[in-house]
């Protein structure tokens, strides 16, 4: 039994952060370096900081993004490693939390549960559940408050990855594992593999599987649908050409050619969408053998950017498929077989252990938070995006959520200079509140434009975008720059009081 604790007037905190990850510690940080008399308080639900670098130790995880713009703009990567493993992305956040002061603002296994404004006080009551939420018995709630909520807790749940429900999985002989709960002591070694998904992670998971001492016999990427994939350099040449100059003149530069690269190969992807498409294609065949068939496993029937891009790290992918110590399958699974999977096509693929790299449940609100304004329930779906990063009619509430197109933490940086701004502007004028004002005459449009599986099961919970600024949602960090950054707070829809 969960026991309620008591003890007098609950604690406040001027800015109460939800989440330890990339976004909750740089959040922190910035708010100790730029506002260092404002109380600040990170709740984190597990027990360590990093978030996703955290949770997830499947074998070659890695980011997806480029790490001069997946790090900080304030804290440089110091490596010319462009896609960085999991262990040292971790180590990275760990150092910021030490160098800003983080570390002991951080209070883990606290998972927020409700959240309720009120506007007579101009502050949100917290409740608080602190322990392992796996042993009920031993789980305590208090509550705290704060003056400002600011939601870095992503949007996909960490306990419970996508499992598709597949028929015969209980007459199967081997294992299945799935990505997001990678069992400590698993041994792969000399067994045949399935590897059943197209995203990030399977494409990180087959390489590393069928490379090193403890390789597989041999890895099967079994997809429904194929992805784009493209080769890029695992080290940046700029980043090392500029090693030796300090990290003030180099870093910017290096951080600046990744951004216009991102955003010029997306923009083009997306204005000339059979040229992407062809230039990708010849880059996978390049990579393979000539009878390989590219149009049947790397061809998928979408344009390029209407689902996110797979980067692989010096072709990695492509090589140990190249080498026979892999291969791709194109098919529907019709059913577990006690020796591995049977598709609709009728062929069988024996296996020893499959893994469902079938992607992520979304948790929304804001990891599952209830939120109350006024005595009113919200309801996520009901509201609409303010620059995206605050909600219509939710006062002093920012959240975090990253590009789709691009790297996270280029959206991170941008919300977390807003809301110092906003800080001071409040500061500068005395008020308690800010809130951004709907407006009905604004059209409604869906939040994210991919087409990827873990947004469209969820994307009847998200709050909408509108069809003007400051309501759309560009997912252009040079449009964001603008609107965002640089724009003045005080621009007619936000209102204070």
């Amino acid at each position: 039994m969960t026991e309620q604790v008591s003890s007098g007037s609950p604690e406040h905190v001027d800015v109460l952060v939800i989440g330890a990850g990339l976004s909750g510690v740089g959040a922190a940080a910035q708010l100790r370096d730029r506002h260092p008399g404002r109380s600040v308080a990170v709740l984190e639900a597990r027990d360590d900081l990093g978030g996703t670098w955290d949770l997830f130790r499947y074998p070659g995880i890695r980011s997806d993004s480029d790490m001069f713009t997946f790090g900080y703009k304030w804290r440089p990567w110091r490596s010319d490693v462009a896609l960085a493993d999991g262990a040292l992305i971790k180590s990275y956040i760990e150092t910021v939390a030490e160098e800003y002061g983080v570390t002991g603002l951080i209070r883990y296994r606290h998972r927020v549960l409700r959240a309720t404004w009120d506007s007579t006080d101009a502050r949100w009551t917290v409740s608080v559940a602190v322990g392992d939420p796996a042993d009920d018995a031993a789980v305590q709630t208090f509550t705290m408050t704060a003056s400002f909520l600011w939601s870095c807790a992503g949007y996909y749940r960490y306990d419970e990855g996508f499992q598709p429900a597949w028929p015969g999985m209980d007459e199967f002989g081997g294992q299945i594992v799935h990505p997001q709960h990678w069992p400590e002591d698993l041994d792969y070694r000399g067994r045949r593999v399935i590897v059943v998904g197209s995203g990030a992670t399977a494409v990180t998971l087959v390489p590393a599987m069928a490379t090193g001492d403890g390789a597989a016999e041999h890895v099967t990427m079994l997809q429904r649908t194929p992805t784009y994939v493209l080769s890029r350099p695992g080290r940046d040449p700029l980043a090392r050409l500029l090693g030796r100059l300090p990290d003030k003149m180099s870093y910017p530069v290096v951080r600046w050619s990744n951004i216009l690269q991102a955003i010029v190969s997306f923009q083009l992807s997306r204005r000339w969408p059979d040229r992407a498409r062809a230039f990708i294609r010849k880059n996978a065949k390049r990579m393979l053998h000539e009878d390989f068939d590219v149009d049947t496993h790397f061809d998928p029937p979408y344009n390029p950017w209407e689902q996110r891009l797979c980067f692989v790290p010096d072709g990695d992918l492509f090589n140990v498929i190249a080498a026979g110590r892999a291969d791709v399958v194109t098919g529907t699974i019709e059913t577990f077989t006690p020796t591995g999977v049977r598709l609709t096509s009728g062929e069988e693929l024996e296996a020893d252990l499959v893994v469902s790299a079938t992607g992520f449940q979304l948790l929304l609100p804001f990891g599952g938070v209830e939120i109350e304004v006024d005595g009113e329930q919200v309801e996520l779906k009901d509201l609409m995006a303010y620059k995206a990063l605050m909600l219509s009619g939710m006062p002093n509430f920012a959240f975090t959520i990253g590009y789709t197109n691009a790297s996270w933490t280029l959206k991170a940086d941008l919300v977390i200079d807003y809301v110092c701004r906003l800080l001071d502007h409040m500061d500068e004028h005395g008020y308690r509140i800010a809130v951004p004002e709907p407006d009905p005459s604004v059209g409604r449009l869906p939040l994210m434009d991919l087409s990827s599986g873990y947004i469209q099961r969820s994307a009847h919970l998200l709050p909408a975008q509108g069809d003007r600024p400051p309501w759309k949602l560009d997912q252009n960090y040079m449009v964001d720059r603008k609107v965002i950054q640089r724009s003045p707070i005080d621009d007619g829809v936000l209102r204070f009081k």
